[in-house]
């Protein structure tokens, strides 16, 4: 019998219980025959996505629960965290640089104080102008005296063209009324406080 004959055979009495069961044998899973399977060109074709899914997966859990701890220990080796007295020491150091810091400000602020007082300055803006030491903090001071005695001027002209007085330039007026007087600021009063005496006594 040749294999035609054979598959006419089952064909033709692929209803008969006894050739049921014996082909549903025939075609029974074995682990021998998957493994047998699976070692052709065919079975690794089908198996190797499922291993590569398996891999990544497996991977990826292996990182979210160890790569961090390792990166940290690797980090602690090379960079050992501070004791608790190196620490302490630390934030006294840092203490003592900013109390250094706070007493330099302190006494470069009491400077420009004393000069801003003489130089009839306005102490309100010394905050703004105390610096990294006593040469810059002198520096800005001079700046905003160049500055206000300018604008200073500027305003006492004004006053006295306004009131119909003109000086001669680099010339400030001896004397003035005391309408004149009444109608300055304060710091008018003390850039010309000699001649606003004088016009106080005068009258």
């Amino acid at each position: 019998m040749n294999l035609e004959e054979i598959k006419a055979f089952f064909e033709s009495n692929k209803d008969n219980e006894d050739v049921k069961n014996y082909l549903q044998g025939l075609s029974k899973v074995t682990s021998d025959g998957v493994t047998t399977f699976l070692e052709t060109d065919e079975g690794k074709k089908l198996l190797q996505p499922k291993l590569d899914s398996y891999f990544t997966k497996g991977l990826d859990t292996w990182k979210n629960n160890n790569l961090q701890k390792l990166i940290d220990e690797e980090v602690s080796k090379k960079l050992p965290s501070e004791t608790p007295e190196q620490k302490q020491l630390k934030e006294l150091q840092q203490k003592l640089v900013q109390m250094e810091q706070e007493k330099t400000r302190e006494t470069l602020k009491n400077k420009a104080l004393s000069i801003a007082s003489e130089k009839k300055l306005p102490t309100s803006l010394i905050d703004f102008l105390i610096g990294q030491d006593e040469e810059t903090t002198t520096s800005n001071l001079t700046k905003l005296e160049e500055v206000w005695n300018s604008q200073l001027q500027t305003m006492v002209d004004e006053k006295l063209k306004a009131s119909g007085t003109t000086p001669k330039d680099g010339d400030k007026p001896k004397t003035f009324t005391l309408d004149q007087v009444k109608a300055m600021s304060e710091s008018e009063i003390s850039a010309n406080w000699e001649a606003v005496q004088q016009a106080l006594q005068n009258n």
